[in-house]
């Protein structure tokens, strides 16, 4: 079963619809019985999932040989609490990446509370 989902989203990819191979490989679904679960992660993704269901499960009624699979969509939205970053934290970080940065501000006279 795993085999066809990933070949499906693949050649979703291949045909350009890359949002819809993203969301069959965001997650590996499960199979219980003839029931496939897929989590996905908000309510948008499982809106935009749930329009092409019909094609993913015509693939796979007929590649498995099995017309009684069903596909559930379960949302989880598990937030992770994002940090909310100030002037100097932007700053520090960049000057992580690209030490250089402070000749710049200090060349054209930058200053960070402004």
């Amino acid at each position: 079963m795993l085999l066809q989902w990933t070949n499906y989203a693949k050649r979703l990819g291949d045909k350009g619809f890359k949002i819809m191979e993203s969301l069959l490989l965001i997650n590996d679904p499960v199979l219980n019985g003839f029931a496939i679960t897929l989590e996905l992660p908000n309510e948008g993704s499982k809106l935009d999932f749930e329009k092409e269901i019909n094609g993913l499960l015509g693939h796979l009624k007929g590649h498995l040989h099995n017309h009684d699979i069903t596909i559930e969509v379960i949302v989880n939205e598990s937030f992770e609490n994002k940090k909310n970053f100030n002037d100097q934290d932007r700053y520090n970080r960049l000057h992580e990446i690209n030490p250089s940065i402070e000749l710049l501000r200090t060349t054209f006279g930058l200053d960070l509370n402004a």
